[in-house]
């Protein structure tokens, strides 16, 4: 069904279709980096990295003749270096690996497979995004507590986990202060309807008044 524009190999490419390849790259690029931009935060020069990117992945497939495995090694190494020493988020990972993928189709001639498969990917980006589907419980939260040396966390706080939450489970510890205080860090999840300031305040009461922090849960990719 989705038959290549290239003869049975490479070699010998005429000008046309490499030119219209190369266009169709470009212009499926554009459309990755947009998507991208409105459904991310970013930055001019990763989107510019989108929208190059599945050309030199063509340029790649089409100087190596097509060879899949081949193609498949050098641009694996060519993802490591763009985030060997960044941590990528996982929409960037997701936005370079789907400009790779449109570069490996046109790289061998499957100019209308790309145009549907990049269509499809961009509906689902989008949708996703913006419907709630996907959508973490957001009573589920990270509760960091700073207790002193001498409080007994294990119990301390089972009352006020019992009126406000339905999950509360001690996740990490590590001392801080040269050892004089606790840091605890909760998964928790909140009672419907609860005010979280009270909560915070029956925690404030329990820890000596130190620090309480209650965030969303955050990934350390999308940091």
């Amino acid at each position: 069904m989705f038959n290549s524009i290239f003869d049975t190999t490479t070699t010998g490419l005429s000008i046309t279709t490499a030119l219209i390849c190369a266009g169709v790259a470009l212009a499926l690029g554009l459309a990755i980096a947009i998507t991208h931009k409105i459904t991310s935060q970013t930055t001019k020069g990763f989107l510019t990295t989108l929208v190059v990117l599945p050309l030199l992945v063509m340029a790649v497939m089409i100087m190596i003749n097509g060879n899949l495995g081949t193609s498949i090694a050098i641009l694996g190494a060519f993802s490591l270096i763009r985030f060997r020493s960044i941590q990528g988020r996982a929409k960037d990972l997701l936005s370079v690996f789907f400009a790779m993928m449109i570069g490996l189709a046109l790289g061998m001639g499957h100019v209308l497979f790309a145009i549907i498969m990049t269509v499809i990917a961009i509906f689902a980006i989008i949708f996703f995004t913006y419907t709630s589907i996907l959508e973490p419980d957001k009573r589920e939260r990270v509760l960091k507590i700073t207790i002193p040396e001498d409080l007994d966390y294990d119990d301390v706080f089972n009352d006020v986990f019992r009126k406000y939450t339905t999950k509360a489970n001690l996740v990490r510890m590590k001392t801080v202060n040269m050892g004089s205080l606790y840091d605890l860090t909760y998964d928790v999840k909140l009672k419907t309807g609860i005010k979280e300031k009270d909560f915070l305040d029956a925690i404030r009461v329990k820890n000596c008044n130190l620090k309480v922090l209650l965030s969303q849960p955050v990934l350390e990719e999308d940091i």
